[in-house]
């Protein structure tokens, strides 16, 4: 299969490289040069869950035009930069070509669909990686959990098993489900609980976890985004969202988000898809988020201290 990866930051560049070690053909697509003249000079070095590997294989570009026409897109940018990405995708979409993402937070498939005429979107959720780039040309993962994968407007389809079995032949864990949704919003219970609160505070997660008030704090923000999903009609699999953020957390104690890992790098981080979404559909729904606005809040102020 063909695939192009656009956003070939921690998460894309593990894609990519489990991808095109299985024998894909793979372009990492990022406007990070040093990074990719690093993979292209001397391969992707992988490096945690997955195992130790150098991936030589991968061709790469600062423009997703260069790739061609291609089987597969895999968005895998900040939820920001979902809108701009899919419009740079013109020469690579056929009829047939899929477009899969995978971020954090509420609303790509949305942004996806007002910037690219496509019925062939599917939803992804990574759960349990925790990655980072320790320098350029080289990528870790805490750990490898599951991807889920889903058709953007429900139910299973040949396609979308297709595209699970590239994935599972790649050495990923995948489950594919009719309703994609309800763990979009699983994920995002915990990205808001503990990704907020550990962005918020420098914490890791387990250290989230282990400080009472830092854990009381992202229970609360959890809690208003589960009362949120279940007024929007969100059929969640769990009935104690604490417990289910708990069990979350303490797969990958040492891992540091990547809200905090973009403000350590004073980056922009995702707020406004995660603890800054709570909010915004709370709203729709009739109801209020405090200490989500508050979190989001507090994140932001960090965020201005280094773009003044």
């Amino acid at each position: 299969m063909k695939i192009v990866i656009v956003g070939a930051g921690a998460m894309g560049s593990v894609y990519a490289a489990l991808l095109a070690d299985s024998g894909n053909e793979v372009w990492a697509i990022d406007l990070w040069r040093e990074h990719l003249d690093a993979i292209n000079d001397h391969g992707l070095q992988v490096s945690g869950a997955s195992g130790e590997r150098t991936v030589r294989n991968i061709q790469v570009s600062t423009r997703a035009a260069d790739a061609g026409p291609c089987d597969l897109v895999v968005i895998a940018t900040k939820a920001s930069a979902v809108g701009a990405a899919a419009r740079s995708l013109t020469n690579n979409l056929t009829d047939e070509t899929l477009v899969l993402t995978i971020q954090n937070g509420l609303g790509a498939g949305e942004r996806i669909s007002k910037n690219l005429d496509s019925a062939n979107i599917l939803l992804g959720v990574a759960g349990g990686f925790g990655a980072s780039v320790p320098e350029p040309g080289h990528v870790h993962h805490n750990g490898m959990e599951l991807i889920r994968l889903g058709e953007m407007h429900g139910g299973m389809s040949e396609r979308l098993e297709h595209v699970a079995k590239v994935w599972q032949t790649a050495g990923f864990n995948v489950k594919t489900f009719a309703d994609i949704n309800q763990l979009i919003w699983e994920k995002f219970i915990c990205n808001v609980a503990l990704s907020g609160a550990a962005a918020a505070f420098d914490r890791t997660l387990g250290e989230v976890m282990d400080d009472p008030v830092t854990w009381e704090i992202a229970k609360k923000l959890g809690l208003e985004a589960y009362r949120v999903g279940k007024a929007k009609g969100i059929h969640f699999s769990f009935e104690d969202p604490v417990q289910y953020v708990s069990d979350f957390g303490s797969k990958m104690p040492n891992a540091r988000p990547s809200m905090l890992l973009d403000l350590k790098a004073e980056r922009l981080t995702e707020v406004d898809a995660i603890n800054g979404m709570v909010p915004v559909v709370a709203k729709e729904q009739g109801l209020d988020a405090p200490y989500n606005e508050a979190i989001t809040a507090v994140i932001k102020t960090k965020e201005s201290a280094f773009l003044n």
